[in-house]
């Protein structure tokens, strides 16, 4: 197996030492700064033989080296600064997720193509239509890291194990990410009954700013470890073919009575990809949120 990243930053670099270290895949590290991404495959494999892999894992800025892919990652792009919101990142962005996705179409055309690159959900609409790829193959990382949130932040305010919380967060990933509280179970209960309306408030508004909170506390940078173990888990549902069901950005075609727009709904992820959406059944509450988070999306798409 195959993996390339796009992108040797904290996210792409994180990405692939998680991947040649789990034994999933031989990984390819491009970026337009060559040396960087040299340096940190060398940093990366001198650990091989502490960690006991037999993985490879190369550095390089050259697109050809991504032939025969099973799956790119995108990840190249600005970090968000503090006080920059996700949107403003767009016509910053845009530009090298277009040539990104350009050489990816020609280079890996038979890839699966997992999209980091913020804003998150006009990025992976953009991929999409750069590539004219299928949608099963095009999708983007950003359920599973605001589901993970959730979880966390739940954990901690109730004291239980994380493994005991479930949940599905829908929408954009940004302001207008919507959890589904009907869907979300401390120990099989019903979270609005065991968590009072006031906690629960206040730890949904801490999710959706978990992303800034990272960015503000470090003051350079923004969160690596958690996005790229999001990505890690979506690419062993690909590569392992594990049929279960992950949050992630696509592009809707009526699903949920949207179309034209890449939003996070849950999705079967298997070894094509995605193999199928699933609708869950929705409160009118979650279903206006969802409504709203995608007139959001499609205000990105058209900046684009």
């Amino acid at each position: 197996m195959k993996v390339s990243i796009i992108g040797a930053g904290a996210v792409g670099a994180t990405v692939a030492m998680r991947v040649v270290e789990s034994g999933l895949a031989d990984v390819v590290l491009l970026d337009v700064l060559n040396n960087v991404a040299c340096g940190k495959s060398l940093d990366i494999l001198d650990a091989a033989p502490i960690i006991g892999h037999e993985k490879s894992i190369i550095g390089t800025d050259d697109y050809n080296q991504i032939k025969s892919s099973d799956i790119v990652v995108i990840t190249a792009g600005l970090a968000r600064k503090p006080g920059m919101t996700r949107e403003e990142l767009i016509a910053k962005n845009a530009g090298i997720v277009r040539e990104v996705s350009g050489n990816i179409k020609i280079h890996a055309p038979s890839s699966i193509v997992i999209v980091v690159t913020n804003p998150l959900d006009s990025m992976t609409y953009l991929t999409y239509k750069t590539t004219g790829f299928k949608r099963q193959k095009v999708f983007g990382m950003a359920g599973v890291l605001d589901g993970s949130r959730f979880v966390q932040l739940i954990s901690e305010e109730m004291k239980v194990k994380r493994s005991s919380v479930e949940t599905y967060i829908l929408g954009s990933h940004g302001d207008s990410m919507v959890p589904l509280l009907s869907h979300t179970r401390v120990s099989g209960k019903p979270i609005e009954k065991v968590l009072s309306k006031d906690r629960l408030e206040a730890i949904i508004k801490r999710t959706c700013d978990r992303g800034m909170e990272i960015v503000s506390l470090l003051g350079t940078g923004s969160a690596c470890y958690s996005p790229s173990a999001a990505v890690y888990r979506m690419i062993d549902a690909i590569l392992n073919d594990t049929k279960n069901v992950h949050v992630v950005s696509t592009c809707l075609n009526g699903e949920y009575g949207l179309k034209g727009i890449s939003i996070g709904v849950p999705c079967v992820i298997g070894r094509n990809g995605i193999e199928d959406i699933v609708e869950l059944k929705l409160s009118k509450d979650e279903v206006n949120a969802l409504s709203k988070s995608a007139e959001a999306i499609k205000r990105s798409i058209e900046l684009l």
